[in-house]
């Protein structure tokens, strides 16, 4: 008997609003969709590889007439402030619709072996590993300024995203759900994302008749779906049972919502990561702190004849290295640099904790967890890194000598909004709260210091140093 083909109708959906024809629209056109990921690997596969076989750029080159330059400026100018702003209002669509390392990850499990994941891929500390781990390396060969270390960074994960694939795939994204440098940080970001696809689970459950089987790439459990974190936004489920709806919702709703569980990897992500080395990333090369360490450090090792550390005769592959730049990390810069990322995320980490922790401790609620009131920085943590990818932006823009008179107020405001939107998700938390009263003034009090730490780094940054 020949297998029967169901058929999927979107018109019978009789959707309400116009975002819910849209993932409607996205579900029936894959194939465009598709042919578009593969335009932007052909792309993205363009900009990382030939920038990287070019010579210096002259003094005198410009975005517009110089590849290397247009590359590096399509890449950490406008691709990645591009996606965390993306991610923080419609949700994971990068993931679904456009990213490239996914597509090819997805499309060569086709042909891939299909194998049975082991336990120790799915351990869940693994983005947040490899984000660490990217972020720290990408430091050391300064991969914002050379195409080589952006093809080493870029090549490198697109590879091992083929290579799982080709491992594990079955037409799945296993790199995406487990692996992903930037998995986390888009877990993280994607809470508090406007738009979101919204699962009626009791709609699911009284739909009869057929349906067509939904190929969730990131492997969700669609009927159970509460959290924007893991979800693609692909529209590949929409309508599905007509219980799936692409809708609009309140950016603080999933924080604020003690049915969706507060992750403690989600929580160390974003201190640990977003908001802790991510920053000491963003600003290391700013810092005075650094600098006199520095100093001082190479001074003590010349005046003790301990010159190894000032070598700079590193590949460049390991440490910076391009002399025709006049561009040379030493071992002592290295290792500065892993210190102040790694030491000092971990510190600024670990401050912005005391808060979360503390209004825990004085509410007393299972609910209103250390990680959920972590999870409520959220906005910050949005703001912050998209301060830090724009610093990037702002470089090329100054090179080509444009006016930037806005960009003081666009930095306030942007932090300010943050440091807003999570103070009001803080004053939602305590509110719930059945504790004392001066438990709660005190909760919230507490929950002022990871805002106002943030806020002095970014003012250090911006207007000081």
């Amino acid at each position: 008997m020949a297998e029967q083909v169901i058929q999927f109708h979107p018109s019978k959906l009789a959707p309400r609003t116009r975002l819910a024809k849209v993932g409607l629209f996205l579900r029936k056109n894959r194939r465009p969709i598709i042919a578009l990921q593969w335009l932007i690997v052909v792309l993205y596969a363009a900009m990382v590889i030939i920038p990287a076989f070019l010579p210096l750029p002259p003094e005198s080159a410009h975005i517009w007439d110089n590849l290397r330059l247009f590359a590096q400026f399509c890449f950490w100018g406008l691709w990645w402030p591009g996606v965390m702003i993306a991610t923080v209002t419609m949700g994971r669509v990068w993931c679904g619709l456009f990213c490239p390392e996914g597509a090819i990850s997805e499309w060569v499990s086709q042909y891939g072996r299909g194998k049975a994941l082991p336990g120790w891929l799915k351990w869940s500390g693994w983005p947040f590993v490899a984000f660490i781990c990217t972020t720290v390396y990408g430091q050391l060969v300064s991969v914002y300024e050379y195409p080589q270390a952006a093809l080493l960074v870029l090549g490198g994960s697109t590879i091992a995203a083929i290579v799982i694939g080709l491992l594990y795939g079955r037409e799945k994204r296993i790199w995406c759900r487990y692996l992903c440098p930037a998995s986390g940080v888009f877990a993280v970001l994607a809470k508090i994302a406007p738009l979101h696809y919204k699962v009626d689970r009791a709609a699911w459950d009284r739909h009869q008749g057929d349906f067509e089987p939904v190929n969730c790439a990131p492997l969700l459990d669609v009927r159970r779906m509460t959290s924007a974190s893991e979800c693609h936004s692909c529209g590949r489920c929409a309508g599905q049972r007509d219980a799936v709806t692409y809708a609009a919702r309140s950016p603080f709703s999933e924080i604020l919502d003690f049915n969706n569980p507060a992750k403690t990897p989600d929580a160390l992500t974003l201190v640990y990561g977003v908001l802790g080395v991510a920053t000491a990333a963003f600003q290391w090369t700013l810092s005075p702190w650094f600098l006199h360490a520095k100093l001082a450090l190479a001074e003590w090792l010349v005046e003790h004849d301990h010159f190894a550390l000032l070598d700079n005769d590193v590949p460049w592959w390991l440490l910076t290295h391009y002399p025709e730049a006049n561009d040379l990390f030493t071992w002592l810069d290295g290792a500065l640099i892993l210190a102040y990322l790694l030491g000092g995320g971990f510190l600024l980490g670990s401050l912005l904790l005391v808060g979360p922790a503390l209004a825990s401790r004085l509410l007393k609620n299972s609910a209103l967890s250390w990680q959920r009131f972590t999870l409520a920085l959220t906005p910050l943590a949005a703001a912050s890194v998209i301060l830090g990818l724009s610093m990037l932006t702002v470089t090329h823009l100054k090179a080509e000598h444009l006016w930037l008179g806005w960009l003081p107020g666009f930095r306030i405001g942007l932090l300010a909004a943050g440091c807003l939107g999570s103070l009001w998700l803080v004053l939602q938390l305590v509110r719930r709260s059945t504790a004392q009263k001066w438990q709660k003034a005190l909760a919230g009090l507490v929950m002022l210091s990871p805002l106002g730490l943030m806020a002095t780094i970014w003012s250090l940054v911006f207007f000081i140093w």
